[in-house]
């Protein structure tokens, strides 16, 4: 208590000397370099304006400009030149303290000026995906309520996307199951990109990137641009700033679970890299209000950029991950929640990491741009019946490897008014597993010893061709890709993953749009079901003709901008869903798994499932109206699949309401205020079998309840709805800025339901109550009792980063 008091007492005075302090003049610098986004040449004489004011310049006869004596806060720049689209940047934040180096790329336009012309907006159109697309920037990342700086967080806030009641990071798209998405940093893909991460889908409690590094997102919910493949319900592609090149400036952060330090500058004339550090402070925290868990993380990340010559760049990117979770057995008194999670629960740790080089050559009429990655994702844990650590006692010791190598070439260009990207990729991957785990099955304990050594060779090809006609009104994009490996014969051919998909967007009079596509999309099931053998090593599901998982899309809407701040669309979407991975133990799809920590996927499966989610999106985003910031979206959304009997019955991801409005408002003296509530309908869910799960030996195997399949999604849970705030003020002194944000997740302490779990009836000497002790062991059962549960409290948190 002592220390707490401490910290708390050195904050206050902190923050006392740090609102006493006088600002400094103004004296933000910006930086920049505008050019053909094709051919990386520069544009010279062209007119850049900070967005909103009447402050401009000019670039020089090598496309560079210079702005001094800004004010400090966040700003764009668009700038205009005669053959080119408009451009409007996205939001980058100006301090005194270091200048902002930003790239302008202009992209060549054939629309006469007696034609109709709409009007540039910060909402950038499409050609390739003109519906699912959203863009989210770094002034929106900063200031999210209730996502304290967690891009996997700010994601959930966007249109299609459902929210779990505990506060998972699982991104659930359109009606889709979190394993149906595929992730880029910079070019690169990226699996893994939460902290103890669910073993073949996405989920996780805590985001690894860091957001320092991020300028803008690209998340699409259909549409997928041929180029990025493996995904079935959205792509999502962050975009990293650009290194420092005139002098080194770090920032040191105080987050709401963890420490971190990012320090940024120039290697050289041409070259510079940003790197950061992060390390959580959960488990003390943990630890002291008794949660029966203490995770601890810790991530590394960073970018180098060579810009070569005019023609020729180099990226290096990494980002990597070391989490472990022990379990909190030294609790007093356990209550009955915490009793549970102990008991079902494991300890578990994981090591991630990404690493990959982008190299990228400018010809005439385009770029050509050759990828080399490898990632890697170690996931081990084991667990005690009734965490007794005695070999005797163990019933699982779980330890297994994903490895990627990557390589890809694709060329992006643009000849008469055609754009055009395609290419190709090779991949040799690695899956390793070595599992004791002990399965209560067909009413009797097995043990099973699993070994898998998997190396699988992948390849693809892509294309994409896009255009413009009759100036412009007209945007038709058409794009190809295919798939295959050598698993099975089934997966080799790649015409059997065909996967076409053709956008259409049309300006019916000026700023009104109807856009549309239609798309087949395949993805590989997880490493996890490749790899699953039996006690005689033998791959299962490799034996019952496995198959890439596949989705046909159509997408259709209306969008309009009212004017240049404002944005309104309507989309219908329907995807179905063929070949899904159907579990043959429990005679369910697959599809409804993956929200939970653990592993998914590693269970004998038949590729024979199939699935429909269909519904609507209204979206709509005014940068100012009265001074707020506004997003506000309705989704509506059916997710249905088969069930053994053929019928189609709810998937765990059939909310059907998902509405977010989310408020931001800049204020006088570098104040901000914002706040977000969300609403989510209330999720199918499956209740236990009871008389199974009180059996002693199938409760001891797994340490907890076991679903009743028969019964599978028949129950459904209540509404869930949160109110989060948040408040931001700014300081923006002469040699660095010190920056601060309370945020408070559910703000009127909504309890939402859980669906009910059983436990262990204990006597008088705390152990476990079997009411028929006198029977055989496979015959003896617990006395178990229903328990109730809600979630959800008040959360705040206070962040704070300190610029110099």
């Amino acid at each position: 208590m002592k220390i707490k008091m401490l910290f708390l007492k050195g904050i206050f005075f902190f923050l006392i000397f740090a609102l006493n302090s006088s600002l400094f003049a103004q004296s933000g610098r910006i930086e920049g370099r505008i050019f053909d986004a094709k051919n990386n040449e520069p544009l010279p004489f062209t007119n850049i304006v900070i967005f909103g004011t009447n402050i401009g310049t000019s670039s020089d006869p090598d496309g560079n400009f210079v702005f001094t004596g800004i004010e400090p806060g966040y700003q764009k720049l668009t700038a205009t030149s005669v053959g080119y689209e408009k451009y409007i940047s996205e939001d980058f934040l100006v301090t005194n303290a270091k200048t902002i180096f930003i790239n302008l790329p202009m992209v060549e336009t054939s629309i006469t000026l007696d034609e109709v012309v709409v009007r540039a907006s910060p909402f950038v159109r499409d050609q390739e995906s003109p519906v699912s697309l959203r863009r989210l920037n770094i002034s929106e990342i900063e200031r999210n309520p209730g996502s304290n700086r967690d891009i996997s967080k700010v994601i959930q806030s966007l249109p299609g996307v459902a929210v779990t009641p505990t506060q998972r990071n699982d991104v659930i798209v359109r009606g889709g199951g979190p394993s149906e998405n595929s992730f880029y940093l910079d070019g690169i893909e990226i699996p893994i990109i939460n902290h103890f991460s669910t073993q073949g889908a996405s989920g996780g409690p805590v985001g690894i990137i860091n957001v320092d590094f991020i300028r803008e997102v690209n998340f699409y919910s259909g549409a997928f641009p041929a180029d990025k493949g493996n995904a079935l319900s959205s792509v999502i592609d962050f975009r990293m700033i650009e290194p420092n090149k005139d002098k080194w400036n770090f920032r040191a952060t105080l987050g709401a679970t963890d420490l971190g330090f990012t320090a940024n500058g120039p290697v050289s004339a041409n070259s510079g890299l940003i790197f950061s550090v992060r390390r959580s402070y959960l488990q003390f925290l943990f630890d002291v209000i008794g949660l029966p868990f203490l995770p601890t993380y810790n991530d590394l990340q960073f970018k180098y950029k060579w810009n070569i010559d005019k023609k020729n760049q180099l990226t290096l990117i990494g980002l990597g991950a070391i989490d472990n979770n022990k379990l909190n057995t030294g609790i007093k008194n356990p209550d009955e929640e915490q009793q549970y999670i102990l008991g079902y629960l494991p300890e578990n740790k994981q090591k991630s990491y990404t690493v990959g080089a982008v190299y990228r050559h400018f010809s005439k009429n385009g770029f050509h741009t050759v990828v080399l990655s490898r990632n890697q994702l170690n996931n081990k844990a084991y667990k005690y019946q009734d965490n007794v650590e005695v070999d005797t006692l163990k019933v699982l010791d779980y330890n297994s490897t994903e490895t990627e190598n990557k390589l890809r070439y694709e060329f992006s260009g643009n000849k008469s008014g055609w754009n055009y990207n395609y290419g190709a990729g090779l991949q040799l991957s690695k899956y390793t597993d070595n599992t004791f785990q002990q399965q209560f099955i067909d009413g009797q304990l097995q043990d099973f010893n699993r070994i898998a050594d998997l190396n699988l060779w992948s390849w693809k090809m892509f294309g994409q061709i896009s255009k413009g006609f009759f100036n412009e009104r007209l945007n038709l994009s058409l794009g190809i890709r295919m798939d295959a490996n050598d698993y099975s014969s089934s997966m080799t051919n790649l015409f059997e993953q065909f996967s076409p998909r053709l956008s259409a967007s049309y300006a019916l009079i000026e700023n009104w749009f109807i856009n549309g596509n239609i798309g087949r999309y395949y993805q590989r099931p997880p490493y996890t079901t490749f790899g699953f053998t039996d006690n005689t090593g033998t791959y299962v599901n490799k034996q019952n003709g496995l198959k890439y998982i596949r989705a046909d899309h159509v997408v259709a809407g209306l969008e309009y901008h009212p004017n240049e701040e404002s944005k309104v669309t309507m989309e219908g979407f329907y995807k179905f869903y063929n070949n899904y991975p159907f579990s043959v133990p429990d005679s369910v799809s697959i599809a409804s798994k993956g929200a939970d920590f653990g592993v998914f996927g590693n269970e004998e499966v038949v590729s024979t499932d199939k699935g429909q989610a269909w519904g609507f999106e209204v979206f709509a985003r005014d940068t100012d109206i009265l001074g707020f910031n506004t997003i506000l979206s309705y989704t509506f959304v059916r997710s249905k699949f088969e069930d053994k009997t053929g019928e189609y019955i709810p998937a765990a991801w059939d909310n059907k309401h998902i509405l977010n409005l989310t408020v931001m408002r800049k204020l006088k003296r570098n104040w901000d205020v914002g706040g977000k509530w969300r609403f989510v309908g209330g999720a199918p869910y499956t209740p236990y079998d009871v008389e199974k799960s009180s059996l002693v030996e199938a409760w001891n195997a797994q340490g907890g309840p076991y679903l009743d399949y028969d019964s599978f999604n028949t129950l459904r849970l209540g509404s869930f709805h949160q109110l989060d705030v948040r408040v931001d003020k700014q300081y923006f002194f002469d040699r660095w800025s010190l920056m601060i944000y309370v945020d408070i997740q559910n703000l009127y302490n909504f309890q939402s339901e859980n669906a009910p779990v059983y436990i262990r009836e204990l006597n008088d000497q705390g152990q476990p109550v079997i009411i028929n002790p006198e029977a055989p062991p496979a015959e003896q059962m617990y006395l178990l009792r229903e328990l109730q549960t809600t979630s959800g409290t008040i959360l705040p948190t206070i962040g704070i980063m300190v610029e110099f």
